[in-house]
């Protein structure tokens, strides 16, 4: 509880105090008003003060000032219990929802910590304590443990692990060691390591979280304009009922005492704080438990376009798969051998597959003469033999014995030595652990359509869609092939369903920017993708697709469950109100403690688990 809050706590416990022995003292009317307006002052001094300011401001109609009225209308007409019980259960309300909304930023300002404070920049052989914004691509910076990483950066020396919480949801430390690419944000656990700054603080990671998170609060949602809007329009209307309804019936009965009475109970029920404050603070609890799985939406008209979404298209490679190469099938261990030697000085991503594959045991005294042919493979000598190791035509062109094409699907290598083939090893991009799963989950929560998009040939496209379970797979796609194959996508969704397309490179960001959603998979994506996406995953775990969606959805309908409970109850209360049905006790429920459940209700926003 923040300080401010413990303060509007023994306010409220002070006029709680002075509220019951109005209730309990056998004394006179003066000493009851007395008490009663201790509990009053105690607790609304600050309404009125504000009222008054709003009106010499010109803002009549709000909250403040619908307050002011029915209370002191209320002693006014001798309901002193009646004028200060409305006015500490409204400090009750707004206490709850101050709490609702500091637990709704907890996880928001976990994120705002992330900024660093400083960087240890190497200079002369001395360390040097800088501002992230004053230091310069290329300078080699020293993290402590204790420490967040300051810039994006590359590690020259050292071990350690890293805190990766605060940007990717994950829990586990990250292992990092040389030439493994660190995050700024993270927090530097246990080695002490030296890095090269390979991004200025202005590009980089922690920076445009920062900006994400700082604007998202900018872009509203149409419930919440609707409230808005709402708000502008409901207020003066039930001003002026309540006015008719103190003035016309009075004087046709000459009863002003019940009628006034009425009209100030009117006023408290009519107060719209229950939609103002709840559904807003709904849209901020979902944007706070989005990011507390790691995901980081733009603004709450994301969220809520996110829970309409039937369709998800997903780029294949570096979304459904890995995006990196690795050997997936090899006749022989001698012919995975052999290959890596003919491949050792090639820098192709075939080739460092072939080599990873095969590990630190190469040998690169026994190859020699490597010649690399553009567009067929490598001949050389291993071991004494003319060696070929590339594809088909190199095969043919050589008059390879023995040799015949493979019809696995992926990239094909083969191997041959002093004219006589010795087998194939095939190479493909790997399917992430989470993808199959990922669709399922999808699935399971009502999107109805999942496609694919691929530049790959229709073989590896087709085998991927069916292995993770994707409806549509369209192959063989250039960049703007994927935005006019989106477009009759879009064209063929109905009414408010919603298209999302997921991807994480750079030719990705035309069609994230063209989709009702872009989502880029952050951590390993391009500046680009997450400058035109929406949504950003940042540990580029595809499951957490199902879980964005699933917090807009609850988030939503938290939203659409506080509208129609608030305005139901709030009509209902102000008929009986009307006619003399219910009291000001029934008002101070159907304001304050409507807005308390509601406030409530929205906190569980918060609150989704991921998948």
């Amino acid at each position: 509880m923040t300080k401010q809050n413990k303060k509007d706590l023994y306010k409220i416990l002070a006029a709680a105090v002075f509220f019951v022995l109005g209730w309990v003292v056998n004394a006179g009317e003066a000493v009851r008003f007395c008490l009663f307006f201790a509990a009053f002052i105690i607790c609304g001094l600050e309404v009125l003060v504000n009222a008054v300011r709003n009106i010499i401001n010109g803002q009549v109609f709000d909250e403040e000032f619908l307050m002011t009225v029915a209370t002191v209308g209320a002693f006014c007409v001798g309901e002193y219990p009646e004028g200060a019980a409305v006015m500490l259960f409204f400090q009750i309300g707004e206490l709850f929802q101050s709490y609702a909304v500091n637990k709704s930023r907890r996880s928001i300002s976990d994120l705002m910590d992330i900024r660093p404070d400083f960087a240890n920049v190497l200079v002369d052989g001395n360390t040097e304590r800088k501002d992230p914004y004053d230091v310069k691509v290329g300078d080699i910076i020293v993290v402590n443990p204790g420490e967040r990483v300051p810039l994006d950066s590359v590690v020259l020396t050292g071990e350690s692990s890293l805190d990766t919480s605060a940007l990717t949801g994950e829990s586990v430390p990250r292992d990092i060691a040389q030439d493994s690419e660190v995050l700024s944000g993270c927090i530097n656990i246990n080695g002490v390591i030296t890095a090269r700054v390979e991004k200025e603080y202005s590009d980089s990671t922690v920076n445009r979280i920062l900006d994400l998170v700082e604007n998202a609060s900018n872009k509203k949602s149409k419930s919440e304009k609707f409230i808005t809007k709402f708000a502008r329009v409901y207020t003066p209307a039930v001003c002026i009922i309540a006015l008719v309804l103190a003035v016309v019936p009075s004087i046709i009965t000459g009863n002003w005492s019940v009628w006034v009475y009425r009209a100030l109970s009117f006023l408290v029920v009519s107060c719209p704080c229950a939609l103002v404050i709840s559904v807003p603070l709904s849209f901020f609890g979902g944007l706070g438990g989005a990011s507390k799985q790691g995901v980081l939406v733009k603004g709450s008209n994301y969220l809520e376009a996110l829970a309409d979404v039937k369709t998800v298209v997903f780029d294949k490679t570096g979304t459904l798969t890995e995006g990196r190469f690795k050997v997936v099938e090899a006749v022989s261990d001698k012919v995975l051998e052999t290959a890596a030697l003919a491949e050792s000085a090639s820098s192709h991503p075939i080739a460092a597959s072939i080599k990873n594959a095969v590990g630190n045991s190469i040998d690169t005294a026994r190859v020699s003469g490597i010649k690399e042919q553009a567009g067929f493979g490598v001949i050389c000598t291993v071991d004494g033999k003319t060696t070929l190791v590339g594809n088909a035509k190199l095969m043919q062109n050589n008059g390879v014995t023995g040799f015949a094409e493979t019809q696995h699907t992926g990239t094909a290598v083969y191997v041959a030595q002093d004219g006589e083939y010795l087998g194939h090893i095939i190479v493909a991009d790997t399917l992430k652990s989470d993808s199959r799963k990922a669709i399922e989950t999808l699935k399971k929560i009502g999107i109805t359509n999942t496609v694919m998009l691929t530049g790959d040939v229709k073989e590896i496209g087709e085998k991927i869609a069916a292995e993770v379970g994707v409806n549509t797979v369209y192959t063989d796609l250039l960049p703007d092939q994927k935005v006019e194959k989106l477009e009759q996508i879009l064209a063929k969704s109905s009414g408010k369903d919603k298209v999302c397309y997921v991807g994480d490179g750079i030719n990705d960001a035309p069609v994230l920017a063209r989709a009702d959603i872009g989502i880029a998979m952050g951590a390993l994506g391009s500046d680009a993708a997450i400058e035109a996406a929406d949504v950003v995953i940042m540990n580029d775990e595809i499951g957490k697709i199902a879980t964005a969606i699933k917090v807009a959805q609850k988030t939503l309908a938290i939203v659409k469950q506080n509208i129609v409970f608030a305005i139901g109850v709030k009509v209902l209360v102000l008929i009986l109100v009307a006619v003399g049905h219910a009291s000001m006790w029934s008002a101070v429920f159907a304001d304050v403690g409507v807005a308390v459940i509601a406030i409530l209700n929205a906190i569980r926003a918060l609150n989704t688990k991921g998948m």
